[in-house]
């Protein structure tokens, strides 16, 4: 029975993992960057390159995104490996960010960020995580959309 019970708490703690984490390569210096170029993955139909792109400039950064290399000179380019999982539901299982100043160079930064089913997060909140892990938070205050005084949930009689 111990061991049973001891089988069904793995079994469940397995569903929780998380981690998130970057690293910095030595001497890399980050900080100065201004411009990035985010490389789309061909197999990528999310467009995370672009969620990339839009969190870098939220930040204050100069980001474009595209297909291939661009033929303009950046500071930096950033590549991506994202993996999915089916869990009722398709989502973002890992996401890894490389940083590097030219796309042959070695990597600057590598973040990661890995939601196992229990403890999942939308895109955007995962390469939010990444990019903060590699370049530190925001100080941007938070969008929030305004809330509508006619507001009634659907299929309720809520406020009649």
């Amino acid at each position: 029975m111990k061991s049973i019970f001891s089988f069904l708490l793995i079994c469940l703690a397995a569903g929780c993992i998380n981690r998130a984490t970057a690293t910095l390569a030595p001497g890399a210096n980050i900080t100065g960057m201004k411009s990035f170029y985010v490389v789309h993955q061909p197999r990528d139909n999310d467009h995370l390159n672009q969620v990339i792109s839009d969190n870098l400039s939220f930040r204050g950064f100069h980001s474009t995104a595209g297909p291939e290399l661009p033929s303009y000179k950046t500071d930096a380019v950033i590549t991506y490996v994202d993996k999915w999982m089916w869990d009722i539901t398709l989502y973002l299982l890992e996401l890894t960010v490389t940083v590097r100043e030219s796309a042959g160079s070695q990597p600057l930064a590598i973040g990661n960020s890995y939601h196992t089913s229990l403890t999942r997060l939308t895109p955007k909140e995962m390469v939010d995580e990444v990019l903060s892990n590699i370049f530190g938070p925001t100080n941007a205050p938070a969008k929030v959309a305004p809330v509508k005084d006619d507001f009634k949930p659907r299929g309720s009689n809520f406020g009649r």
